[in-house]
């Protein structure tokens, strides 16, 4: 049928103003909205927002406890900073462009440069509350989605200087959400790890840290053991922390002005080279950077002024001038710190002179796979690739996924239900290897786990990643939950930084379909099911028990842009360890009472 023809003339053409456009285009400031579930959801990141001016405060030594209250869906965050100057209290939460972040005397290092942060709150926030304090006299603005309702002002000689902001987020944009306190809690640990010195209190629990970045280090260790202790450094600018391990890979977590940035970036790059050059210069060596880094979990913070990101949600530093600072301070510190920590500097050169011998074990093994491939077929086998991938120039590379799934059945409706643009399909033949415990040559000795490396592009580095997101897709039965698990293990185990950048999840599909000659609905739980039964008169319920038995017209609607996914998110490294050797190690006692305690039933 052809499209409806609309006259493009003056009258087409619309002018938002701001506030209009954040409420439309709520995406460009805060990300993904989802329901609560997921730790960037946009409701955190609302409160993030609130936080981070308050942390700006102590940064720029005012105030140093911040008090965050959450009453249901209202959060209230107060300072004990400078407070907002009162002439402007209203300005600062409401007019775009509008804040002291511009000032470089006021505010010397912030995330928060583009002076919308705040405004973005008060704009997607139902209701909106901001005071201030100074001297002696306070000012207070009341919003409802983002317009003024009235104010007051006067004087309370009573209350210390500082500024308090409440925000209840809009169901118009949120529809139904739920705060989840343990995202909150890990958001508020990494604050005092950045800040140490700074204690914020959320519902009556204080976080507090006296060695930053090593104490966030160390809860990220947790009981896994440590080849040396930690090289610590702290300089103005620049904090960093690192030790190694015996897990595979390399893990990095790397903040900007207390901002989280997952994706890294120039500033992480920077310190991977100069803990290459530091160790090299002190070992007297010329080791690779893989053998150097294997093993290795480090942390680093900077201060910036002007910092570029890549993105608004500012996941990834762009600013190319702090390579050679960051590369040169790293560089001084590691070879300062190898020379004074002779034990520690013996056991680090150890493990890199051990990471060479496997390397180059490992690449006559990879060497074999990858003949053995060519042999096989030129092409990945059961690999059903998309046009766009992650790197490209095009903006659809950062959509671009790739469906693990089980069968040629499951595979199959996948194929036909897909975005070619976007989406690949790799078909899996049966339940994968067990790797839990085995060296990595056995992943490179296995067709398949090779062949998923392949797909993925991950053979040498996790770097060289095709997708963007992996996802997991496999039958909601004890198969299928088996499956997921042996997939789980292969990444944790092998490529957990794949896992801490985010990249993988796991599809959500329905368990139900009810309907009746009007009406269908496909439930994701009993608890849906029970409540469609509810709704519809005389339904007929189906349950899927195989992503099989989806149709590719009903599966397409489950993989388009609001498809369900539980991105795997790891909380510290020993929990992982712990994790893998409950659910994956030898059959214990232990875990067939845990089976058998948290079975759920099937349902015919």
């Amino acid at each position: 049928m052809a499209r409806k023809q609309v006259a493009y003339d003056e009258k087409a053409i619309q002018t938002l103003d701001a506030l209009e456009h954040i409420r439309l285009r709520s995406g460009m400031y805060i990300g993904r909205v989802g329901d609560g579930s997921h730790p960037s959801d946009g409701i955190y990141i609302l409160m993030k927002e609130v936080i981070d001016n308050s942390v700006d405060e102590f940064i720029m030594g005012a105030g140093k406890r911040i008090v965050i209250e959450r009453d249901n869906e209202t959060v209230r965050v107060r300072d004990f900073g400078r407070g907002i100057p009162l002439g402007k209290v209203i300005d600062c939460v409401s007019k775009i462009n509008t804040g002291g972040k511009y000032n470089d005397d006021v505010f010397q290092f912030s995330v928060g440069l583009n002076g919308i942060g705040t405004k973005a709150v008060n704009a997607l926030s139902h209701d909106f509350e901001v005071c201030s304090w100074r001297g002696g006299k306070y000012r207070q603005g009341f919003f409802t989605q983002g317009r003024l309702l009235k104010e007051k002002k006067g004087s309370s000689a009573k209350e210390a200087d500082g500024t308090q902001i409440a925000f209840t987020p809009d169901p118009e944009i949120f529809g139904e959400f739920a705060w989840n306190d343990d995202f909150i809690e890990r958001r508020l640990r990494y604050y005092a790890y950045l800040n140490a010195g700074l204690s914020l209190s959320y519902n009556g629990t204080t976080f507090r840290s006296k060695e930053g970045l090593k104490d966030l280090l160390d809860e990220e260790l947790g009981e896994v053991s440590a080849i040396y202790d930690i090289l610590h450094c702290q300089e103005d600018r620049l904090e960093f922390a690192f030790t190694h391990t015996t897990n595979y890979g390399e893990n990095y977590f790397s903040f900007v002005n207390g901002q989280y940035t997952n994706d890294g970036g120039t500033h992480q790059s920077a310190f991977r080279e100069g803990i290459l050059k530091g160790i090299n210069e002190f070992a007297g060596k010329s080791f690779a950077g893989p053998d150097v880094r294997d093993g290795l979990i480090g942390v680093i913070s900077i201060k910036l002024q002007d910092p570029v990101f890549e993105s608004q949600t500012k996941n990834k530093l762009g600013s190319t001038e702090v390579r050679p600072w960051i590369v040169a301070a790293v560089r001084d510190a590691v070879v300062l710190w190898l020379h004074g920590n002779k034990g520690a500097a013996k056991a680090l050169v150890e493990k890199i002179q051990i990471n060479e011998k496997l390397r180059k074990e490992l690449s006559a093994i990879k060497k074999q796979a990858r003949e053995r491939a060519k042999k096989t077929a030129i092409r990945i086998p059961k690999l059903t690739d998309c046009k766009f991938h992650l790197g490209d120039r095009d903006a659809r590379g950062a959509e671009s996924t790739i469906f693990l799934t089980e069968g040629d059945s499951a595979g199959g409706s996948l194929i036909q239900a897909r975005n070619v643009d976007t989406q690949a399909i790799f078909t899996l033949k049966g339940k994968p290897l067990n790797c839990h415990g085995l060296k990595r040559d056995a992943i490179y000795k296995n067709e398949e786990l090779y062949n998923v490396m392949r797909a993925l592009g991950i053979e040498d580095s996790v770097d060289n990643l095709r997708y963007a997101h992996v996802i997991i897709a496999t039958d909601a039965d004890v198969d299928g939950m088996h499956i997921r698990n042996l997939l789980l293990t292969y990444f944790l185990r092998y490529f957990e930084e794949l896992v801490l950048r985010g990249h993988l999840h796991i599809l959500e599909t329905p368990l139900f379909r009810v309907r009746n000659k009007k009406s269908l609905v496909y439930c994701f739980s009993e608890k849906e099911r029970d409540a469609a039964i509810k709704k519809i008169s005389g339904p007929e319920i189906t349950r899927f028990k195989g992503l099989g038995e989806i149709s590719p017209g009903e599966f397409k609607q489950f993989i388009d842009a609001d498809m369900r996914l539980t991105q795997v998110d790891i909380r510290s490294m020993s929990e992982v360890n712990i994790a893998l050797d409950f659910f994956m190690g030898k059959n214990t006692p232990e875990r067939r009472r845990f089976i058998i305690d948290n079975l759920i039933s099937e349902v015919s």
